[in-house]
């Protein structure tokens, strides 16, 4: 198994291969919430290679000033702006600065999220309140926001959330799973609720890939990383490309209301155990 806690730089994502034309998004502006992460910046990445001007947020104003150099560096253009998505205010208040300053935009990319693994029995109020917060209020908050611009403005829009495998259990991760199963169910709902104001929404189901946060799962999890049908990991490239494909109106125009799978399969086979595999469920050969 390759090493889960290596993600390709910056550089390597600069000038990885896509399947995409170099001016897909040329004057067009995306929004990508939590960009300074590993999937977020490979989505920054490869939207600004494909000709996006990049709003990029975050609870960091030091790792966004880093990004923003990266992509500088890479010729791409990006404001930052340091704030939480758990606060609608400071999201109002970025949706109204995003328009002020771009005088539109065209993608909102819901990247951010977090989650750490537990056994149930010992996950807090606060710690369940803080990853469903991110995972899924969080995610309202933006797209309600965004929906209420594109509906003011009389202009099309496009969300793509990224979430996680749904619809199978989750050990060791209960409040994510409660979350994005939540998400996914949301998103599905606003993208018919907003259809008739040309908004469509889709969801990106990340199965393991890598990246640097796989570091804080204990060593047990490890051997459940690539239990899927192609038994590896996939990479934050991987889902970038999905991104860009459904964030797209040329490329996907027809699509909304959809969960894509970048799982290698892990969606119909396979195993995840974010706290290691129990004993109890342990099949001896």
């Amino acid at each position: 198994m390759v090493d889960p806690y290596v993600s390709p730089t910056d550089d390597e994502l600069a000038v990885a291969d896509h399947a995409f034309r170099p001016d897909l998004y040329a004057g067009q502006v995306a929004l990508v919430t939590g960009g300074a992460g590993g999937i977020g910046r490979s989505i920054c990445l490869l939207l600004g290679r494909l000709g996006a001007h990049l709003v990029v947020c975050g609870r960091s104003e030091d790792k966004l000033d880093e990004l923003v150099t990266s992509l500088d560096k890479h010729g791409i253009e990006a404001t930052p702006v340091a704030m939480t998505i758990r606060d609608p205010h400071q999201v109002a208040e970025l949706i109204e600065a995003a328009w002020n300053v771009e005088g539109h935009v065209d993608l909102l990319v819901n990247n951010a999220g977090g989650q750490f693994s537990a056994p149930a029995t010992e996950i807090t109020p606060n710690g369940w309140n803080a990853v469903v917060d991110t995972n899924l209020t969080g995610q309202w908050f933006m797209m309600q926001a965004a929906a209420r611009a594109w509906i003011e403005h009389d202009q099309p829009g496009s969300i793509v959330n990224i979430g996680t495998i749904t619809g199978r259990a989750s050990v060791g991760i209960p409040h994510t799973a409660a979350a994005r199963a939540g998400a996914a169910a949301l998103a599905s709902t606003l993208s018919v609720e907003w259809a008739p104001h040309d908004i469509r929404i889709n969801t990106v189901a990340v199965g393991v890939v890598q990246s640097p946060g796989l570091v804080n799962y204990p060593a047990g999890a490890r051997p459940s990383f690539d239990h899927n049908p192609q038994r590896r990991l996939g990479s934050v490239h991987d889902v970038a490309q999905t991104v860009a494909f459904l964030g797209s109106p040329i490329a996907s125009s027809y699509v909304t209301g959809d969960v894509v799978h970048v799982a290698g399969g892990g969606q119909i086979w396979g195993e995840y155990w974010a706290q290691g595999k129990p004993d109890y469920f342990k099949i001896d050969e």
